[in-house]
This record gives structure tokens, sequence and C-alpha cells, in this order.
């Protein structure tokens, strides 16, 4: 990794909210600091309903996929992507994390290459997520114990904001503004910064 480089994993699941992926993007690299974001993307088959790719073009990222996991192996010794990504990342973010995701990774299931990054995530590392989901789903009892789990692992939320949702409800649910997640990010990655530049490897 370059001197001045930190790499940032990016977990997008099946919300509505990921339409704001290009947004998150775009304000993490245009922040001005000692140090340059490298992003990586994952993305479940559910959050692809949501991407545009074509608003992607123009950032220097990479978007991976189930599919990535299986292509990149055919024999020992071949890339194992859900390891090799975790090993990158200086900090994931999952942005947004849907509730079917939220109850997969409270109960330790792997099923595709964002849960398999997550249960082999290196836990001295942040990793932020960002709940979205309909107000009748947030207000669920499943819901808060499900992210109470993620939370004694060590995993930081920012949690959902009240407005009127995609659906046409009113409530809490909608995924914080990317302007609160990239400042979270920012301050963490402030952090990274100078304990790498006071311990370098």
């Amino acid at each position: 990794m370059a001197e001045n480089s930190l790499n940032i994993l990016i977990g997008v699941t099946g919300s509505v909210a990921a339409i704001k992926l290009p947004v998150l993007i775009k304000s993490l690299l245009d922040i001005k600091a000692k140090y340059v974001f490298k992003i990586n993307v994952i993305c479940t088959e559910h959050a692809k309903h949501f991407i545009n790719e074509n608003e992607l073009t123009s950032f220097s990222y990479h978007l991976y996929d189930d599919a990535s996991e299986w292509k990149s192996w055919q024999g020992r010794g071949d890339p194992i992507i859900h390891i090799d990504l975790g090993k990158w990342a200086d900090m994931m973010v999952i942005a947004p994390l849907d509730a079917n995701t939220l109850a997969k990774i409270s109960q330790g299931i792997c099923d595709n290459l964002l849960t398999c990054t997550v249960r082999a995530w290196d836990m001295s590392k942040p990793l932020l997520f960002c709940p979205a989901m309909n107000t009748r789903m947030w207000e669920h009892p499943l819901t808060s114990k499900q992210i109470a789990v993620l939370q004694e692992w060590g995993h930081e939320e920012i949690p959902p904001i009240d407005k009127k949702l995609m659906c046409g409800d009113k409530g809490v649910g909608a995924m914080a503004e990317v302007e609160t997640i990239v400042h979270r990010i920012r301050s963490l990655a402030d952090k990274i910064y100078e304990d790498k530049k006071q311990n370098p490897t």
C-alpha cells in the first residue's frame, strides 16, 4: 500500500439506499487530506438492482460480486477474494445494510461474498454498518437484538434516520445521510493514518 493511501471496502446490500453509492464514492475520493482513499466495492446480487454502473464509470474503484469469488478460484493457490479483500482493507463500511443481511451477519451466515468477507473480518479493524429498511422492519424486536450482536463484536452502527421512505411511509429506517457516513469514515481514517505513520510496517 502506498504510504499516503488508505484502503476502504464498501459493502452494498439490497436496499434502495444503494442508489447513493456513487455519491458516497465521490465524497470519499473528493476528501482533501494527507492521504487518499483506494476503494473496492462488494455488492450483493440484490444490490445490483439499485446500482447503475454507468454512474460509476468516472470513479477509480473496483466492483466485486458473488461471481468474482468463483471466477478467481480454480485450484489451490488461487486468490480467495473474501480473504484477500479483508486483508487489503483498512476499514469496511456497509452502506446500506438491509434487514436480510443484518440478520445473516448476526447469525454468522456466510452465503455470499459480502457475508463471507464480514465473517472473516479482522476484528482489530473498524467495520461501520448503516442500517436501511422500512420502518416496520426497523421496529421489529429482532432488529435491535441483531444490531446489539454486531455492536458486541465491536462493529459500529451509524443509525438510520427519520424521513419519508421510498415506499411513501414516514418514519425511522432510512440510511443515514452520506455526509454523516463520510464524516465518521474520515474521523476513523485520520486515526488509522496517524497510527500507520507512528507504527510503519
